[in-house]
């Protein structure tokens, strides 16, 4: 039978078996926090060197390039902007994450290996357990959730944007239409309530927003086109104003073989021959998915100048958006651009034009990425366009160019333009002299001469209203500065 150790060799075994337990729990916490903060490093120092000197060269190797891209986004914001919105970049900047956060929890994983925790005390293993499994969400997660905000961003370029050949720009400027309505069960199709036409510089983004309301009468078509054979002298059939033209077309698909949505096709060409310009793309919003996007990015704040109806015009008047300076929300801003209980149509198209104002430039490309999934859940019910997501970013950058520009507004409302019976020769008038203002040729100012008070034309006459109102419209509709206007 052996002999018994005496006390104080047990206590002194006892002591060094702790200190012993003690050492391994640091070195195998030690050995985590090493791969957490460089993967890899737990196995260059004690487990298989090929593993960790690759996983050391491959995270070197994205670091580097992560600030070489940081450093020319720095000096050129394109390369931001192409990263931000090309899907194939996307797609592999998912891919890479979804694999970052495959390799560095294994490596992690391997880490704990090394750390031997069976040969720990029982309390210690699950401490190291818990420590392992708290660093591994601390990685994966931020990780995973970044490659689905990634999948997120690059369904909605894929499913909202075009995927046709970029435009020349024509003149130096594009064109791009812009349309506004309702889509539902209550309204066949989706008849455009708001239509605009920006004319942007190619190279400054100054920006001239033509606004065409929705009355107007015998509108024209070009020579030769599907709508010109059967109105040869303007859209003139009994109560066919402009709105109608959209809905004409759709329940006339054989005029237009071929065309995906003939509304739009008549309105564009209807458009082009209006204002004398070619456009180039068109962007068509639904006001409920507006109603969604606003929400989507924290509200919008304007300058309401006159008390604004929330309902009416075939409902009940239900609330009303005080005037002051109003941080809205998404229905709020929905009924501050299309209400007309208390004023009109042309009332209307000046608040829209200062809810577009307000949200270039209050919402920024950093506020967007915040609510990249918000947006996504509103795209392909806010928005329809075909701009290809490969112009994404040019038109990105002339966005965040006109932040920093004066907003030319001209719409063709009366006094100017009497609607009933529209001078369409002195409308392109007004648009060619606009564009050569906003672009710093003042020669043009003032051609139309004697058109601007046509003998035969009387401007229409508005219906009375306060006078604060008229002033307030006026500039939003009329203005050379559409952000001070507001």
């Amino acid at each position: 039978m052996p002999e018994a150790l005496p006390p104080s060799s047990r206590r002194g075994s006892t002591r060094l078996r702790a200190r012993s337990d003690q050492i391994r729990f640091r070195r195998a916490l030690t050995l985590l926090l090493m791969t957490l903060v460089v993967p890899g490093s737990a196995q260059l120092v004690c487990g298989d060197r090929r593993v960790g000197r690759l996983a050391l060269r491959v995270w070197a190797g994205v670091g580097v390039g992560i600030a070489v891209l940081a450093l020319m986004s720095a000096v050129s914001s394109g390369v931001a902007l192409w990263l931000a919105t090309s899907p194939v970049v996307l797609l592999l900047l998912r891919t890479g994450l979804i694999l970052a956060a495959i390799f560095w929890v294994l490596l992690l994983l391997d880490a704990w290996r090394l750390g031997d925790p069976p040969t720990l005390p029982q309390r210690r293993r699950l401490v190291l357990a818990g420590v392992s499994a708290a660093l591994t969400g601390l990685l994966a997660g931020p990780l995973l959730f970044g490659a689905h905000v990634v999948a997120v961003q690059r369904d909605v370029l894929l499913e909202v944007f075009g995927q046709g050949d970029p435009a020349d720009a024509q003149d130096g400027r594009y064109n791009v239409l812009l349309l506004g309505g309702d889509s539902g069960d209550a309204r066949w199709g989706l008849r455009p309530d708001s239509v605009t036409l920006a004319s942007i510089d190619a190279e400054t983004g100054r920006t001239v927003l033509f606004g065409l309301p929705r009355n107007l009468a015998d509108v024209p078509f070009p020579a030769g086109s599907p709508m010109a054979a059967d109105f040869p002298t303007g859209f003139d059939c009994s109560g066919c104003y402009f709105n109608g033209v959209y809905t004409y077309a759709l329940d006339h698909p054989e005029m237009f073989p071929g065309a995906e949505n003939p509304g739009l096709a008549a309105t564009t060409q209807a458009v082009e021959e209006i204002t004398g310009l070619p456009v180039h793309y068109y962007a068509m919003v639904n006001m409920q998915g507006f109603q969604s996007l606003v929400n989507a990015v924290g509200g919008v704040t304007l300058r309401v100048r006159t008390p604004i109806a929330i309902g009416g015009i075939g409902g009940e008047v239900t609330g009303t958006i005080k005037p002051g300076i109003r941080h809205l929300d998404g229905y709020q801003t929905l009924w501050y651009a299309r209400s007309r209980a208390y004023d009109d149509d042309y009332s209307r198209m000046g608040r829209q034009k200062c809810v577009m104002a307000a949200m270039l430039k209050q919402l920024s490309p950093q506020q967007v990425l915040l609510h990249v999934q918000e947006i996504a859940a509103a795209g392909a019910e806010l928005l329809s366009t075909d701009i290809p997501h490969r112009e994404l970013n040019t038109f990105v950058a002339l966005a965040l160019r006109a932040r920093t520009q004066p907003i030319t507004t001209v719409s063709f409302v009366p006094p100017m333009i009497n609607t009933s019976d529209p001078d369409y020769d002195l409308m392109r008038s007004k648009v060619s002299a606009a564009i050569d203002k906003a672009e710093g040729d003042t020669s043009t100012e003032g051609d139309s001469g004697a058109a601007d008070n046509p003998a035969d034309k009387q401007p229409a006459k508005p219906r009375p209203r306060d006078r604060r109102t008229d002033k307030a419209v006026e500039a939003a509709n009329q203005s050379e500065d559409l952000g001070s206007a507001c």
